[in-house]
């Protein structure tokens, strides 16, 4: 069959994109090619707010046909945190038979070469952005997201992600030149020369394992740098998420299609209620990379079982804010507020211990004791999220019991210094929302300990009286070295400190955030500049995104011949 799309439309179309894209991660500024206002879609083909909504409710209760081979039957079951309950069901793979599929398209993806990859992946995710409003009903109904949140983040940022790998991608694989003629002289001697071929090839077929909170943002940087390097790309949904990876999925295989490849190089791996896939899968001889986000101890099975593939994890941490002096303590309270609050604190980067001298602090506005810190986040979190409207749109939903049960359980681990409340949504009565708690502990009392070093994921946050800014970074250190961290957090006006809790950071390989008081907030990453994890402790052992996250996905083969 004939391409629909030829490449000189995809060069005329994307390249110029790429090219920013690739300036973009050279420089750090800030750059996106993707809306994050929802008023900037519904024209040109896009599909605005109503028709986003439009299009999501026409999937529900339908069968998504992907066409791929090897199905053995159909699956479901998603419920949304709302209360809705999706009832799409998915292809059931035969393994046996869709990744053989998988691997018979990837000799003319390969020979495609890099630019040209990287170019129907920017068109895949162009066909993605036109359709984001749909996509953030797909996001806020698997992951809980409020929709202002999963329209942003299950959209635009995602997007931007997956352009971002897409990008060092193709920088990795275009260091090396395709072709070189090498002479070598010999003296008297007729010189040797030989003329050198250099070709990308991929490692295999790659595993996304998909997340429940931010099935897109996270599994968009893995599935674009393993596709864009020439490798077929298997996607396995968490069951509560599905929707979100499939539709990409469907977009992918289409592009691929109308593109000329085989739409095989893409597909999904949609599991039975209790089957647990993700196991089979990490360790078939076939799967040579795998993308993961999610608990530590899958994480950690994931790297020590997957032998035979290149094995990119994102697990968990305990999340850390030094507190010692500031110059803008209201601006402080607010911001940290925002981040306890945003998405009920079910983000890998929502910090989750403050670590606040017991003597207090020095502020603009006077000295603040500990207690009277704590209280007063505890205010600013409460004057927040006083308004139940104002509170759904910034809390979501919770995901699921797990983090409805640890939130419940904190109440009981020391003195409350804000307590958890139930909001009701009065357009999803079934949804279960809760605003944060606080409890404060002291890291001088041994059975706090074990509460404060243990990651307790959902919208709880410990405050932690340290002895002085020289404890609270030593518990840093001892923290981020044990448990990991995705981000550290400081407020400082005090340059040896602001020096010393940089130090941590460098050599525990922690991302880190100083004295944010404005609309910057410590659980929130750029594409293109910010990195999401270092790769350096405990808590990931990659980053989103640098070279170190695509060079592994492919190797330089070397042909050479006499000249």
């Amino acid at each position: 069959m004939a391409a629909e799309l030829t490449a000189h439309q995809l060069i005329a179309q994307h390249r110029p994109t790429l090219d920013l894209a690739l300036e973009t991660i050279r420089t750090r500024a800030y750059w996106s090619p993707h809306p994050e206002h929802p008023k900037a879609y519904g024209e040109n083909g896009s599909l605005g707010t109503a028709e986003g909504k439009a299009a999501f409710d026409a999937l529900l209760g339908t069968r998504l046909d992907l066409g791929q081979p090897g199905t053995d039957g159909w699956v479901g079951g998603e419920v949304s945190p709302y209360g809705v309950e999706l009832g799409v069901e998915y292809p059931h793979a035969d393994l046996d038979v869709l990744l053989p599929a998988m691997r018979a398209g990837q000799k003319a993806w390969r020979d495609a070469g890099p630019e040209l990859r990287a170019l129907v992946c920017l068109e895949i995710l162009g066909r993605i952005a036109a359709r984001t409003m749909e996509f953030a009903q797909a996001v806020m109904h698997t992951s809980g997201q409020a929709f202002m949140m999963a329209f942003q983040a299950g959209g635009p940022h995602a997007q931007d992600r997956g352009m971002e790998a897409v990008a060092y991608a193709y920088a990795e694989q275009s260091r090396t030149p395709g072709t070189a003629e090498w002479t070598k002289p010999q003296g008297k001697r007729d010189p040797l020369a030989l003329t050198k071929r250099f070709t990308p090839v991929p490692r295999g077929i790659g595993l996304v394992v998909g997340c429940n909170t931010f099935p897109t943002w996270n599994g968009y940087p893995g599935l674009f740098a393993s596709l864009a390097t020439g490798n077929a790309v298997l996607v396995k949904p968490h069951p509560r998420a599905v929707l979100p990876l499939a539709l990409t999925v469907r977009v992918a295989r289409d592009v691929l299609a109308e593109a000329g490849f085989d739409p095989n190089l893409v597909a999904l791996a949609a599991e039975r209620p209790g089957e647990g896939i993700a196991k089979t899968l990490a360790t078939r001889p076939e799967i040579r990379i795998v993308d993961y986000t999610g608990s530590t101890a899958f994480g950690d099975w994931l790297e020590a079982n997957a032998r035979q593939a290149q094995v990119y994890t994102e697990k968990a941490g305990v999340n850390t804010v030094l507190v010692e002096s500031t110059d803008d303590y209201r601006g402080m309270l607010a911001n940290l507020a925002f981040s306890l609050s945003l998405y009920s604190g079910q983000m890998c980067t929502t910090p989750q211990n403050l670590l606040i001298p017991r003597d207090g602090i020095r502020t603009d506005q006077g000295h603040k004791t500990y207690d009277e810190v704590s209280a007063d986040l505890a205010r600013a979190v409460d004057g927040l999220l006083g308004d139940d409207a104002r509170a759904n749109g910034l809390l979501g939903a919770i995901v699921n019991p797990d983090v409805k049960a640890r939130l419940e359980a904190a109440a009981g681990l020391g003195e409350v210094a804000l307590a958890s409340r139930e909001v009701t949504n009065p357009d999803f009565p079934d949804a279960v929302v809760r605003t944060p708690v606080i409890v404060k502990l002291d890291a001088a009392k041994p059975g706090d300990e074990a509460a404060y070093t243990s990651e307790c994921f959902g919208p709880v946050s410990f405050a932690v009286a340290v002895d002085s800014a020289a404890h609270a970074l030593e518990l840093l250190r001892h923290s981020v070295r044990e448990k990991g961290a995705m981000t550290v957090g400081a407020y400082t006006t005090d340059a040896e400190v602001e020096e010393a809790v940089q130090e941590v950071c460098l050599d525990e390989a922690a991302q880190l955030s100083l004295n944010l008081t404005g609309g910057v907030y410590v659980n929130q990453t750029a594409a293109f500049s910010d990195f999401h994890g270092s790769g350096g402790n405990p808590a990931a052992n990659a980053a989103l995104c640098d070279g170190a996250f695509v060079a592994g996905r492919f190797r330089v083969v070397e042909v050479r011949r006499p000249a």
